[in-house]
């Protein structure tokens, strides 16, 4: 993308935002299936969006707050090939985990688990930061300018 001109398109941001609760969603679930799939049973859409399972209390809960932290720094890598611009992080991640929020509150009521809100808020916090330092690495990178010179004197 050109960074040059800013045009407003809703259509892109809207595209983008899906993307990336999408992809948040099946990395949570590729890890969720390796950490917690291999404890329990059977896997079930509780561990994604039921705030009792995100406790410290066993190590089933544990392997869940491990996956949900990884998943932020996996969405951090998804916001530098998906968002590309460091100012837009903090917009992207804050939205992510107030979709999140309202597909939690649907699926199980309001969480009332502070051990809930504090991995989500540290994960919004990971992947914004994470987003925003790739990002600006990106941004900061030097462009190559090559000569095209032709060697005949």
């Amino acid at each position: 993308m050109f960074y040059g001109a800013v045009v407003w398109d809703p259509w892109l941001i809207v595209a983008q935002i899906v993307c990336l609760q999408c992809l948040y969603y099946l990395t949570l679930g590729v890890f969720l299936s390796f950490l917690v799939g291999i404890r329990v049973s059977r896997m079930s859409l509780v561990y994604f969006f039921d705030f009792a399972s995100v406790t410290t209390s066993t190590f089933t809960g544990w392997c869940v707050i491990v996956s949900f932290l990884l998943s932020s720094i996996a969405g951090a890598g998804y916001m530098l090939y998906l968002i590309e611009r460091a100012k837009k992080c903090l917009d992207f991640s804050a939205t992510l985990y107030i979709i999140h929020l309202f597909i939690c509150i649907i699926y199980g009521g309001w969480p009332s688990s502070i051990t809930w809100w504090i991995v989500n808020g540290t994960g919004v916090a990971v992947m914004a930061l994470l987003g925003e330092y790739l990002c600006i690495r990106r941004e900061l990178r030097e462009i190559p300018i090559t000569r095209y010179r032709s060697s005949k004197k």
